[in-house]
């Protein structure tokens, strides 16, 4: 039985698994696997993916020590998650609603949430790019054209179509510098019908349960946003917030996974009937730690801050900034991350 003393997030990826809670300390049993043993202390959230039981014991662990429990499919569709009931802040609630309501604070902020977006696939693009014979020079100006188009925009609904147009080039280009194996025809979901659009689909749902989480510590409602339009069960907010880290911290890690060789296209089957492109078990592991690692990592990106930080630290930090200028009632103060 081995001991974790370094981690704050346990995934269970194993099925049939077993988590129960025993003297202050998770313990998690695999089915032909070693066991593992978290220390409460550390452990700030766990992500079950597919099919295990969290024993009776373990969720009140978990409710008692506010420890965030999400579920997935076994492929990382999100499905929701267990919270403990936490302190409410209703004048941040009132000021979050009515800000959704004003049009020009959400123009705002929408500009610098989708400006931001724009440069960091613009530097993603960049960087895979010196290694790559493949000329998407043209791609990258339009890139710049349609974050110019989304500062002057006067209106979300035309600047969030520039920015659809700019997600559908950069994706091209994208395509362009990924290897021959992997290429894929923009972006497509529900179901994903190509390898690396699996890989994003994955990526972004462990970053939207890291997002959701941060949203709902800080006492604000996921579901009102100020630049996707409010639906019922539709976690609006999160849709904004993680507009800004799409590319920083999934389409980098997946496109490292592969450009890396660390994951083959032997790793995907397709089905026939629906043409869905599914993930071995394999590959779910090297995502969830892959992307745990990336999480884990230090960075220096965000303005406001002097010192390095882990991403998963930057992205409380930007979701405590957001809350602050929800209270000041200006969300044109929001600092978005910037990589370089």
């Amino acid at each position: 039985m081995r001991e974790e003393t370094a981690m704050s997030c346990l995934y269970v990826v194993e099925q049939g698994s077993k988590i129960k809670h025993i003297g202050g300390q998770f313990i998690l049993e695999v089915k032909d696997g070693e066991n593992r043993v978290v220390p409460d202390e550390i452990l700030e959230s766990i992500s079950i993916f597919g099919n295990s039981v969290l024993t009776t014991q373990a969720i009140k662990a978990c409710l008692e020590k506010n420890i965030n429990v999400s579920f997935l499919s076994t492929k990382g569709r999100y499905f929701g998650k267990l919270m403990s009931n936490t302190a409410t802040n209703p004048d941040r609630l009132k000021a979050q609603a009515y800000l959704s309501d004003n049009i020009d604070e959400c123009l705002k902020f929408a500009k610098i949430i989708l400006k931001a977006k724009i440069n960091n696939q613009d530097v993603i693009l960049r960087r895979y790019a010196k290694s790559s014979e493949a000329d998407i020079s043209s791609h990258i100006k339009d890139l710049k054209i349609y974050e110019e188009h989304i500062e002057k925009g006067k209106d979300i609904n035309k600047i969030m179509g520039y920015e659809g147009i700019a997600a559908r080039t950069y994706f091209e280009a994208l395509s362009k510098l990924i290897k021959p194996e992997f290429k894929f025809s923009g972006r497509n979901k529900r179901p994903p019908k190509d390898a690396f659009n699996s890989m994003l689909s994955l990526g972004y749902s462990l970053i939207y349960n890291e997002i959701f989480s941060e949203i709902e510590n800080r006492n604000l409602s996921p579901y009102i946003g100020f630049i996707h339009k409010l639906k019922d069960r539709h976690p609006a907010l999160v849709s904004d917030l993680i507009e800004e880290w799409r590319a920083v911290l999934v389409d980098a890690t997946m496109m490292s996974l592969i450009q890396g060789n660390e994951i083959l296209i032997e790793e995907f089957t397709k089905d026939e009937y629906s043409e869905a492109v599914f993930i071995s078990d394999l590959a779910v592991k090297q995502i969830v730690r892959k992307i745990e690692n990336k999480l884990r990592s230090q960075n220096n990106y965000l303005e406001y801050l002097n010192e390095p930080i882990s991403f998963r630290k930057a992205i409380w930090w930007q979701v405590k900034s957001l809350a602050s200028c929800i209270e000041s009632g200006n969300l044109a103060e929001y600092k978005p991350i910037r990589i370089r």
